[in-house]
């Protein structure tokens, strides 16, 4: 699995384009899919089961370094974790930097979560029952959501469930991890990423609140998390670090990590055992916090 090509900014225009003209993907047949704009480019598509379903909720925020990717990427899985697990899955459309750098897409995932409390009657969606997640930017942004979440108090969110999470815009500042090669994500991409989504290089001495999560020197009273990564992949110390961070701030935290994973396996590899077992970990985890 190659790098993505995102070096040129015509080259992220080019992968976006492609990607918003192909065609929904299909899935199954048990689940109903809404797709709902908020009229800023952002919105929320929703799996709901046809058959009886919890008052349980996933918010699912997906992933492409902040500058790539769609929603629609995840339709599949997530239409599939609904009809297993029997819950309402609502996955977030958010606006991409660089032309929307922070805090647009963070802002986007909060009006999902606003989105998800204001359905909450209709849908009968127990709000303490929602559990936010995310893979690789987009575990980044649930990161962050939780933490501004948890900042202006309220519901909180029963859970993170965090796949290869980009948390720390000091990994992209050493340069010199663009000496490896690592496999769908290297350090030259995560510069790019970073600096659209900063708008500034990444490793200053400051960044905006709650923009990047591995910054936050307060993680006490945190949800609980799960974090999966692959121990060759880019992300690996930063998503180490913060499992630890959490842990020594008493947040209830368990860490997945897969021998010789690249970044997104789970995604880019899914039906090989070593996959299948990582993803079985992690549905197991999520259905603990969700009561279901």
């Amino acid at each position: 699995m190659p790098n993505f090509p995102i070096a040129k900014p015509w080259q992220i225009k080019l992968i976006n384009k492609v990607m918003s003209m192909a065609p929904d993907p299909k899935i199954n047949d048990s689940v109903t899919r809404e797709i709902i704009g908020f009229g800023n480019g952002s919105g929320v598509r929703v799996f709901t089961p046809k058959s009886e379903v919890s008052e349980a909720a996933l918010l699912f925020i997906h992933g492409g370094g902040m500058v790539i990717g769609s929603a629609s990427q995840d339709d599949k899985r997530l239409a599939d974790l609904a009809v297993e697990l029997g819950i309402t899955v609502v996955s977030v459309e958010y606006r991409l930097a660089p032309e929307n750098p922070f805090p647009a897409p963070l802002e986007d995932c909060f009006a999902a979560w606003q989105w998800i409390g204001s359905q909450a009657q209709v849908r009968k969606i127990n709000p303490a029952r929602v559990v936010i997640g995310g893979q690789s930017a987009g575990g980044g942004l649930a990161a962050s959501l939780a933490l501004k979440i948890r900042d202006l108090k309220g519901v909180q969110p029963a859970g993170q469930w965090l796949f290869c999470p980009m948390l720390d815009d000091r990994t992209a500042a050493n340069r010199e991890l663009d000496a490896v090669n690592h496999f769908v994500w290297h350090n030259k991409s995560n510069l790019v990423g970073w600096s659209s989504y900063l708008s500034q290089a990444p490793g200053l001495k400051e960044t905006p609140k709650h923009s990047v999560p591995a910054r936050e020197t307060n993680l006490a009273g945190l949800p609980p998390a799960w974090i999966g990564v692959g121990d060759i992949e880019l992300f690996y110390a930063e998503d180490v670090a913060y499992a630890k961070a959490l842990q020594a701030a008493g947040v209830d935290c368990k860490l997945n990590v897969v021998e010789g994973g690249p970044h997104a396996f789970e995604t880019f590899a899914a039906d090989t055992p070593t996959a299948k077992a990582y993803l079985a970990d992690a549905t197991s985890w999520l259905k603990e916090q969700l009561g279901v």
